[in-house]
């Protein structure tokens, strides 16, 4: 498919051994007919039912199973076998189960258990007037047509409303960001209010910094990082949108502010959550590359959009049969492009970058890329914030009596038989040695006591 674009982004496929998606959102688990809501919550949504060709419920439970399975001991998982974690998470993670399994990736279990009462706290206390009057005006704007968020009343946005709430009061110097409306609001869907609000702490902190906050540092510096990218993939496309005017601020911040909750169908946002969760914001960049090349990638799209107008007409009406989950994500996970490329990137977009741009300068060295360098780093912080290791104490104690030297036999001579058959007589003394009346040093021992 990708040569019918056009621009070949592909590489092979990192992991073969697989392509199903089994437990994915493809999954056999809709509703009936009579539901005005579809199987993810939407009123009048087109998932209700499963497409043709996907796998049988039997083997979807199978999936499930291996998901608790790996969930059951997910620190023996995630220290020898993180491999199979990454492989799964792109195939989907089952629908029942990202419950439990997104706070496992990010790391926000591990938050909420350092900090058991910090979110019940945050929740009471009264909010910034300022936050809350902002954060009030924009709850009926996320997902209005989901039956969570539908009342103003209801528990969809009010929750929505205390974990935005709470994140102004744990980073008041970053305040609230009108995109993370939409991030909450997905994960509200999935997980309780307070689970939801580590979730949002690690993706805002961890995944994403700089992206939030007043200045946004990291926005820009990731809109040079991905133009860089497509000119080295996409050069067509790259060129096409620097005739037409189209810079990467007109359209990348809404799709990796929002993680693409706002431009693709829902099904296929989830998965991008999985592999985002699993391997940091490589993904995002995968994501963008692929739908530039699906909206830009033929000579027929290209003339088709003469003006700026209609190019990002074009990025945001990319037909809905080429973002179906199978399809979109098999495309976004064989785009050539690796952490050590985008690491690489960044660095050379940092240097470029002018001595006088305004605000704070971009830390990409604090963004994690991904669950196992999340993992890794909570484990680390465990060892160094943990019970301090027992400090032994050195007891010095006085030499022990010099004991004569043994002589060495004198088997000069002699058979070896002989040495065995001898009788045994009383030990060879040789002359004493001398020792000085005051111990030297080296003669000093010293024993480690742990007691």
């Amino acid at each position: 498919m990708a040569q019918a674009l056009g621009e070949d982004l592909a590489q092979p496929l990192e992991m073969q051994d697989d392509s199903s998606s089994l437990g994915s959102d493809s999954e056999l688990s809709g509703p009936g007919p009579y539901r005005q809501a579809d199987r993810y919550g939407f009123i009048g949504g087109s998932s209700a039912e499963p497409g043709p060709g996907h796998p049988p419920a039997d083997l979807i439970r199978q999936r499930e199973m291996k998901w608790v399975e790996m969930t059951s001991h997910w620190e023996k998982t995630m220290s020898r076998r993180y491999k199979k974690v990454k492989m799964h998470c792109r195939k989907g993670i089952p629908s029942a189960l990202r419950a439990r399994c997104w706070p496992l990736l990010c790391g926000a279990h591990v938050c909420q258990k350092n900090s058991p009462d910090t979110y019940q706290k945050l929740a009471e206390a009264p909010g910034d007037p300022q936050w809350m009057e902002t954060i009030s005006r924009d709850l009926h704007r996320q997902f209005p047509l989901h039956e969570m968020f539908v009342s103003p009343q209801g528990h969809g946005q009010q929750g929505l409303l205390q974990v935005l709430k709470a994140y102004t009061l744990h980073r008041p110097e970053q305040g609230y960001c009108q995109a993370q409306g939409p991030v909450a609001a997905v994960l509200l869907m999935h997980l309780p209010p307070e689970e939801a609000f580590w979730c949002l702490v690690q993706i805002c902190e961890v995944y994403l910094p700089g992206y939030y906050g007043p200045h946004m540092e990291a926005v820009q510096l990731d809109a040079e990082v991905f133009m860089a990218l497509l000119r080295r993939l996409l050069p067509r496309a790259h060129k096409h949108l620097q005739q037409v005017g189209v810079g990467p601020l007109l359209y990348l911040p809404e799709w990796f502010l929002c993680l693409f909750a706002r431009s693709l169908p829902f099904p296929t946002v989830l998965r991008v959550w999985d592999a985002f969760l699993s391997e940091g914001v490589k993904v995002l960049f995968r994501v963008g590359l692929t739908l530039v090349r699906l909206a830009l990638g033929t000579t027929e799209q290209r003339l088709a959009c003469p003006g700026l107008l209609e190019t990002l007409g074009a990025l945001r009406a990319i037909p809905p049969t080429q973002l179906q989950e199978e399809v979109f994500m098999s495309q976004v996970h064989s785009v050539a492009l690796s952490e050590q490329d985008l690491q690489r990137e960044i660095r050379v977009q940092l240097a470029r970058l002018p001595e006088s741009t305004s605000g704070p300068p971009p830390r990409p060295q604090a963004r994690l890329p991904g669950a196992q360098a999340i993992f890794e780093a909570q484990q680390l912080a465990g060892v160094r914030g943990g019970t301090r290791p027992e400090v032994p104490r050195i007891v010095v104690q006085p030499p022990e009596e010099p004991r004569p030297p043994r002589r060495k036999p004198q088997t000069r001579g002699k058979t070896f038989h002989g040495l065995l058959t001898r009788s045994r007589g009383p030990p060879l003394e040789g002359p004493p040695r001398s020792h000085r009346g005051s111990t030297s040093f080296l003669d000093t021992r010293f024993r480690f006591d742990f007691g």
